[in-house]
């Protein structure tokens, strides 16, 4: 995977579109072998906007050619269109009336071609594509979130005890959720295979509207979840998190219990970092999904949409097995 930035394309689609009109100018940017951060900071020295002002709806690859929104206040749409950016190109500009924001988005489009130096049998995979959009896939938090060294979840404990907290405080909230997303991970572990089911007490999310509640009748609700109109979630720690009940309520206490927090509501993160909390699905199911063996007959093109917060990598890892990040290697 990743053997050049092109074989990892991405494409943002926004949760709403740029209206036209207000005091902010939202960026269409193209980028290759650059961060989001980068950009970001980029963007605020050619324009003159302060760092933290600028927005965006969610950090995309470094090693990928992606495209993605960002937002400046007070910048004329005109001269936005014309920012000369390392490793980047503003596509398009439009103003709207508010500042862009984490997780302002609807899905990410995504095109990987992944080379190999030996015959794939595509069977066995087209029969997990198909298991796939059956039953859905686990939607764990993959490694990148966990940071470069994946140490970013143990900094956090180290920070929550008394530690020192970064100055940026975008650094110290990602330390935060590289914490909430291990205990998510290890409460998704803890139900092994029953990803894709429900259990008495569990919290509960309809598909369609995205509304929460708790399950009483798990038997009514399993056919439920069986036609993915339901899905049961897991928790992102914080004061405002959902518990679950009765048995869902117990496997997460054993979990949250190893981590040293009571509750899921535990978390007391540093001053000026929200972590609110709130229910993950236990489960996605990627949209558009589809592969294809290339003319070398050793390498597959993967193409799917997923959710904001969901993972390429493990839909990757689940339907092939284990892959060679040659930016990583």
């Amino acid at each position: 995977m990743r053997s050049t930035p092109e074989d990892f394309r991405v494409v943002e689609e926004p949760l709403y579109p740029a209206s036209g009109e207000g005091g902010h100018t939202f960026l269409f940017v193209e980028k290759r072998g650059r961060t989001t951060e980068q950009v970001a900071k980029d963007l605020a020295r050619v324009s003159g906007v302060p760092a933290r002002d600028v927005g965006y709806a969610g950090r995309k690859d470094r090693h990928a050619v992606t495209r993605q929104w960002f937002s400046l206040e007070g910048v004329d749409p005109e001269a936005a269109a014309r920012f000369e950016l390392e490793g980047a190109e503003v596509l398009d500009a439009r103003r709207h009336g508010n500042k862009l924001r984490t997780g302002h988005l609807r899905e990410n489009a995504f095109e990987i071609v992944l080379r190999g130096d030996e015959p794939i049998d595509l069977a066995p995979i087209e029969a997990r594509v198909a298991e796939a959009l059956r039953r859905g896939l686990p939607n764990r938090f993959g490694g990148q979130r966990f940071g470069r060294d994946g140490d970013n979840a143990e900094r956090a404990r180290e920070m929550l005890a008394g530690g020192r907290a970064p100055r940026d405080k975008r650094k110290a909230r990602f330390l935060v959720s590289a914490l909430q997303s291990e205990i998510f991970n290890a409460v998704l572990d803890a139900r092994g295979d029953r990803f894709d089911g429900v259990m008495l007490g569990d919290v509960a999310r309809v598909e369609e509207s995205g509304g929460l509640f708790w399950v009483d009748d798990p038997e009514t609700d399993a056919e439920r979840a069986r036609s993915f109109e339901i899905s049961a979630t897991g928790p992102i720690i914080g004061k405002k998190m959902r518990e679950p009940r009765d048995d869902a309520a117990a496997l997460e206490a054993r979990v949250l219990e190893r981590f040293g927090f009571a509750s899921g509501r535990d978390l007391k993160p540093p001053r000026g970092v929200r972590a609110q909390g709130t229910r993950r699905p236990l489960r996605i199911r990627p949209e558009g999904l589809g592969i294809e063996a290339l003319e070398d007959g050793a390498s597959l093109r993967l193409v799917c949409r997923l959710p904001p917060g969901a993972y390429v990598t493990v839909v990757v890892e689940a339907l092939v097995g284990p892959v060679v990040d040659a930016s990583r290697a």
